[in-house]
């Protein structure tokens, strides 16, 4: 539907020759993804329109679906999210092709409209500049969604005044079709799936129904229905699928209405999943074994490709002001002060300009204009910044030395800024005064020697990044001279490859132990099958503060420490860097941050092409590809496909054409393959589900379990589609101190279970209420330990049989 919209604001600012308008438009039916009513799930009609889809009321199938893999540990986690869009744009496609086969055949009028774009918010409109008389005109399109639209205006003057107004729209048909979704189903499941039939005229209709799910099995899909006049009438038809993967739901109503929806399928299997990583410098074969009884349509392939090192600062640049621990602010800090100096050195000059002037307080940018697509948001990352210094003054107020070194090095990278230059000044010269005569710095009691060398290394960094003034350079070398003295004593107690890398990155070891410290790391360094290098770390080490470092914090050591070694596999090294960004969080923690992107920038400082076309092939065949576009840098190309087949070894290659240095990847294979019924270390579970639930009447699911004592446990059981936990029942296990918490997602439920004493039995019943109706799959039900992730009972999956 094309139509032009006029978006004016009424208030007193007549006369003023121009006004910014923002204007969004967005469905008041929030959660709403599928138009589910609580009459058609009770098998009433609705009687109104209006009460076809309440603003207020969740519906039981409302939201964005979500697929939750049955295994709770990480490892057994498998994604199977197939691409909704691509199955709307099939069934849109099938629409649109029907129509024009009926006017190729004199048959326009016959018809019916298609409907399958359905957002919830879908004009954002920030700078709509109006005419003299404070009017613009808007053209959109307007979605396929039937509901009552909302519209908000907001506007201010070229002087600063400001005023808003609201107004409202309905889209709706005479009469239309709406199959009521549920959020998944799993293999095997028959469902009775109500489809409401809605007639807004005055008239009563009679037309012919037909409702198709291609890939599944569908009863009674083609009836001709009559519904009153104002009034609607729900049908029921019969669906049956077999395999995992998206089904798209085409429900026509005669010549009037016809509507494409979809929901994902679940494979009903253990979820088992495979995976490699590496760069694309190269194309890359790798060998992967995928599982002989894999359940057919459960197997796929997930390519997922990230930007070199200027996607990765591009995105870092825009994410930096969310963060708000010491080490997050002290990451932000240091990034935003060197983001000029690392742009220009990756060939983002205009990026760099606009960034040069960012520090100084009230000094203008020197790119006003909007960025162009691909390039750094400069206003972002000054708001960002401003954030951050705000933090940073918080953390400062009365800080230890550890959160001292953090951030003084960020607030140092601000020369130009005095809040912040003092700032830096103060805290590193409360790093300097805290060494030690034998030339370490902090300490205390409990310390290892390692995480004092560690924090050592950690105090120097701080008090050489105040080196800018004569008295901080003379600061900076005496102190760099004890803690060298002190890092050589001790050489011979550096026993794990992350000390000796943090030894390193330090500056403060030269010489025949920065030798020695540098084959060290390279002895340290472990591969993976596909060839990508990591710096595991060791049993009982820890960073200067006292915690377990990440692997990617490691290994980003290990790249600093060994920058410049001939002999070390660094470029294989920031392969696993770049496989394990995520653009949201990074690589975690802000001293991880901090490492991995110093590591990444290092390694990858070459520009990308304005393109690169990625390929995927298992046995030369090629089963997905894509292209990642220069532009769109700070995103992640994702490429999924099916892959039956793949049980058994096969070869699957990666290429990038052109080859790409900066590019990393990182392949999955998942499959669902069937559950077995194990228990481990004494952990028993018993699953009793209801033998005959019917629609809308509460039922009764019952575990019983066998477990150590003193263990404290997590129970996850599978839900079919379309069963809802009773809270009710939930709160009276809490209240009686059987369970310790308990939360509810579409298909499953997790509880936490206290520890119980000696030979105390583990039995607990609650309530369900199944709204859909048919013969439906439920999930595996697990029995694991925090503690111990190892030790895992799982029971396979029920059949409920639902009236």
């Amino acid at each position: 539907m094309n139509r032009s919209f006029f978006a004016g604001v009424g208030c007193s600012l007549a006369g003023l020759v121009g006004l910014l308008l923002v204007v969004t438009l967005f469905g008041d039916n929030i959660r709403r993804l599928f138009g589910a009513s609580a009459e058609a799930l009770a098998g009433e009609p609705a009687r109104q329109v209006a009460r076809l889809m309440p603003p207020s009321q969740d519906s039981a199938f409302g939201g964005d679906v979500q697929g939750v893999a049955e295994a709770p540990a990480p490892e057994m986690e498998m994604e199977l999210d197939a691409s909704a869009r691509e199955v709307r744009d099939e069934g849109a496609q099938v629409l649109k092709a029907e129509r024009s086969k009926k006017r190729a055949g004199g048959a326009e009028t016959d018809a019916a409209p298609g409907r399958a774009w359905f957002p919830e918010t879908f004009l954002f409109e920030p700078l709509v500049v109006t005419d003299a008389s404070g009017a613009a005109t808007v053209p959109v399109r307007i979605p396929d969604r039937l509901t009552r639209w909302r519209v908000l205006a907001l506007a201010h003057s070229r002087s600063g005044a400001q005023s808003g107004a609201v107004t409202t729209f309905t889209g709706t048909l005479p009469t239309y079709v709406d199959p009521v979704l549920p959020a998944f189903l799993r293999a095997g499941d028959a469902v009775r799936m109500p489809v409401q039939v809605m007639n807004t005229t005055d008239a009563a209709v009679e037309a012919p129904l037909k409702v198709e799910v291609p890939g599944a099995v569908v009863e009674g899909g083609s009836r001709t229905v009559r519904v009153p006049a104002r009034g609607s009438v729900v049908e029921y038809v019969t669906v049956r699928v077999a395999t995992p993967g998206q089904v798209a739901v085409r429900a026509a109503l005669g010549a009037t209405d016809a509507v494409v929806r979809d929901f994902p399928v679940w494979a009903t299997g253990r979820p088992v999943l495979q995976t490699r990583g590496g760069t694309l410098a190269a194309p890359r074969t790798l060998s992967l074994t995928g599982e002989q009884d894999a359940q057919p349509g459960s197997e796929r392939v997930r390519l997922r490709v990230y930007p070199g090192g200027l996607g990765v600062l591009r995105s870092e640049l825009l994410n930096a002001g969310g963060r708000e621990d010491a080490a997050g602010v002290a990451y932000s800090l240091l990034l935003a002060g060197r983001a000029s100096e690392l742009l220009a050195a990756l060939g983002e000059t205009r990026s760099a300009e606009a960034l040069k002037s960012l520090s100084t307080p009230g000094r203008k940018l020197t790119a006003p204009t909007p960025p162009e697509p691909g390039e750094v948001d400069v206003e972002a990352v000054r708001t960002g910044l401003l954030r951050s210094t705000q933090r940073a003054l918080r953390w400062s107020r009365a800080p230890d030395v550890a959160t001292a070194a953090l951030l003084a090095e960020g607030a140092l990278a601000h020369p130009d800024n005095p809040v912040l230059a003092r700032l830096g000044e103060r805290l590193a010269a409360q790093v300097a005064a805290a060494q030690l005569p034998d030339g370490t710095c902090q300490g205390g009691e409990g310390w290892t020697l390692q995480r004092l060398l560690v924090a050592t290394a950690d105090c120097t960094r701080a008090v050489n990044a105040a080196a800018g003034t004569p008295e901080g350079k003379r600061r900076a070398a005496f102190f760099t001279a004890r803690a060298s003295g002190a890092l050589e004593r001790n050489r011979a107690h550096v026993k794990d490859g992350y000390t000796a890398a943090a030894l390193l990155a330090s500056g403060a070891v030269t010489g025949s132990p920065r030798d020695s410290l540098r084959e060290q790391v390279r002895e340290a360094v472990k591969r993976r099958d596909e060839g990508a290098a990591y710096l595991p770390v060791e049993e009982g080490v820890v960073d200067a503060a006292g915690n377990t470092p990440t692997e990617a914090e490691a290994t980003a050591l290990a790249v600093l420490a060994l920058e410049g070694d001939a002999k070390a596999p660094v470029a294989d090294l920031g392969a696993a860097l770049l496989a394990s960004y995520e653009p949201v969080s990074g690589w975690g923690s802000g001293r991880a941050n901090r490492l991995a992107l110093q590591a990444v920038v290092a390694l990858f400082r070459e520009p990308l092409p304005a393109q690169v076309r990625v390929v995927l092939e298992r046995d030369g065949q090629v089963l997905t590809e894509g292209t990642f576009d220069a532009k769109a840098l700070r995103e992640v190309l994702s490429l999924e496909a099916a892959a039956p087949g793949s049980g058994g070894t096969h070869a699957w290659t990666v290429r990038a054409e052109p080859a790409v240095p900066g590019l990393g990847f990182a392949l999955a294979l998942s499959a669902a393959v069937p559950w077995k019924q194990a228990s481990q270390a004494g952990l028993e579970l018993a699953v009793q589900v209801p033998s005959d639930a019917k629609v809308g009447q509460p039922s009764e699911v019952a575990f019983q379990a066998s477990t150590p004592s003193g263990m404290p446990l997590v129970l996850r059981h599978g839900l079919p589609a379309g069963v809802q936990v009773d809270a009710g029942s939930l709160e009276a296990l809490l209240r009686e101190g059987k369970v310790s918490a308990w939360s509810a997602e579409d298909g499953a439920l997790t509880l936490s279970l206290p520890p119980r004493g000696p030979g105390e039995p583990f039995q607990v019943r609650f309530r369900v209420i199944p709204t859909l109706a048919g013969t439906l799959q439920g999930g595996a039900s697990s029995l694991t330990s925090p503690s111990r992730p190892d030790l895992v009972s799982y029971v396979p999956p029920a059949t409920w049989a639902v009236r």
